[in-house]
């Protein structure tokens, strides 16, 4: 039996957003992919908050920037973690940001993996074929 996995993509880059869905579909990742633009808009999407319809089920993976109006990606990752019904959703960064500082904070919120945004969209492809491929074989409770 395939198991649905949804998919939540935090970024406010629409062109980021694109190239997101077209990697999906290159590498034939059917996963339902939900879109918000901040951290503000995604915590809405997670809980089913002001008007905003909750996911369901919830996302077992979400993508996520860092360098975002309203509500940046680690203001996100402190607020997920402390949730006791987010808390374990496996995140991971995928941002232009190379700062250690960055870095180094995310993964103090446990992030799953922190991809910095490649240049070339089959570079993107490929790093997405590979995420594929671990929420694939991760067995989640």
């Amino acid at each position: 039996m395939e198991k649905v996995v949804n998919i939540l993509l935090v970024d406010d880059d629409e062109v980021d957003c694109m190239n997101v869905q077209r990697a999906f579909k290159k590498s034939n990742i059917s996963n339902p992919l939900s879109i918000a633009h901040n951290g503000v808009e995604a915590l809405d999407m997670l809980r089913g908050t002001n008007g905003v319809s909750k996911i369901n089920p919830l996302p077992r993976i979400i993508l996520l920037d860092i360098n975002m109006p309203k509500m940046n990606g680690l203001e996100f990752l402190k607020e997920l973690r402390s949730d006791k019904d987010l808390h374990n959703i496996s995140v991971f960064v995928m941002t232009t940001s190379n700062d250690d500082k960055d870095r180094f904070e995310a993964y103090n919120y446990n992030v799953a993996g922190y991809i910095i945004k490649p240049i070339s969209f089959e570079n993107f492809v490929a790093a997405v074929a590979i995420l594929n491929n671990f929420w694939q074989l991760c067995e989640q409770p």
